[in-house]
């Protein structure tokens, strides 16, 4: 499917394709995981100098005030070469919100951001939360003239090289109401905050989180008290766009692995490439990428909508696209056989990164409920106002 870019996009588009080939080259990639590194800080530096990470940030605040789809340009190319750099931890989730909630002081980060100075991760699960972004038990209490947080946060990613962390916590209601939650910016080494960091299945650096006490000023809230639950929706969004762009760089990159092995590997005395069954298996993988490609064009369409419009949007290509996902990993795996399991070739990578993008910001299962219910609820709207 041709994708409809502007002269401005284009450009980018065509730098970020040869910044993935000279710097996210497979070799490179094992090398750093073997080494046990969060990403290529040369690349962080490399990415700073060339825009991107001020991409997202508002042309007040010394960034670029891009829309989505110059940040699901980066992300897709990230995608492609398996790259971890924290972009959409810190240059879209935490950008965007800090962009339209943070105060003056907050909004200063914004610039670090965009040298690349400054890293911020997102603590958004909790155990048992199953996706859902209001089911938030982290209390934070007022103290004096700020506040005392207690609680944990689960599957953090990218917290071990951020220095600051944005809090969801609960400052009245229910653990399950959207009223009453509030954002918080943490400093990552503030005393009472223990961290356990760990490796996903993708090797993606996750940590867990334990807040005991954390004692912050006022001036720690991001957005409106008690009403930071509108603010978290938007900037999750605009993450699950940019994962989802990531996805569809993924599931070309595999998908064009597996064309070129079909075609060179050999058996009965001719290339599998040649077998009708084969073959088919491929124009299905082709298939479910250029749906795949059409969801994110939807998504791209929306992100500037009003919010039920927008996250109808975003569910329903979270949904589609993490079934492609599967789908095309999984045939690029079982299409190149045995060795399409080892911890040597590519593919089996592109499976696990496929499978956690799934996982992240909410599965298909979930999104697919969570589209239904929009749905349900703008249908109620319509036959209302009529």
């Amino acid at each position: 499917m041709h994708t409809h870019y502007t002269p401005e996009q284009q450009m980018l588009a065509d730098g970020v394709d040869r910044f993935v080939r000279e710097h996210g080259r497979f070799d490179q990639w094992r090398k750093l995981t073997a080494e046990g590194a969060a990403f290529d800080e040369g690349n962080w530096r490399r990415m700073a100098d060339l825009g991107w990470l001020a991409l997202a940030i508002p042309e007040e605040d010394g960034g670029f005030g891009a829309t989505a789809a110059e940040t699901m340009i980066v992300a897709e190319g990230l995608g492609r070469g398996l790259l971890r750099e924290p972009y959409v931890s810190t240059c879209v989730l935490a950008a965007r919100m800090l962009a339209r909630g943070g105060h003056a002081a907050q909004r200063g980060l914004l610039a670090g951001i965009a040298e690349g100075r400054v890293r911020i991760a997102t603590a958004l699960g909790e155990e048992g939360g199953r996706f859902q972004l209001n089911q938030v038990r982290t209390r934070a209490e007022f103290a004096g003239t700020g506040f005392r947080l207690s609680g944990a946060k689960s599957w953090v990613p990218d917290a071990d090289s951020a220095q600051w962390i944005i809090v969801p916590a609960r400052t009245r209601g229910l653990a399950d109401a959207s009223d009453g939650i509030s954002l918080f910016l943490v400093a990552a080494d503030a005393p009472g905050l223990r961290r356990t960091d760990f490796r996903s299945p993708d090797h993606q650096h996750i940590s867990q989180l334990q807040l005991e006490g954390v004692e912050l000023q006022e001036s720690a809230l991001l957005g409106p008290l008690h009403g930071g639950f509108g603010l978290l929706e938007y900037g999750v969004d605009h993450a699950i766009a940019a994962r989802l762009a990531e996805a569809c760089g993924a599931m070309e990159t595999v998908a064009a692995m597996t064309l070129d092995y079909l075609k060179v590997r050999k058996q009965f005395g001719a290339t599998i490439g040649s077998f009708q069954a084969l073959q088919h298996r491929m124009v299905d993988m082709t298939i479910a990428c250029e749906e795949a490609r059409s969801m994110l064009q939807l998504v791209a369409a929306h992100m500037d909508a009003a919010p039920a419009e927008r996250q109808r949007a975003v569910s329903a290509a979270k949904a589609r696209i993490g079934q492609c996902g599967y789908y095309v990993g999984h045939q690029a795996v079982q299409l190149h056989g045995g060795v399409g399991t080892s911890d040597e070739l590519a593919v089996s990578h592109y499976l696990k990164r496929l499978a956690m993008i799934d996982m992240s910001f909410g599965n298909a299962d979930f999104h697919r409920g969570r589209f239904i219910a929009l749905s349900d609820a703008v249908m109620e709207e319509a036959e209302v106002a009529a």
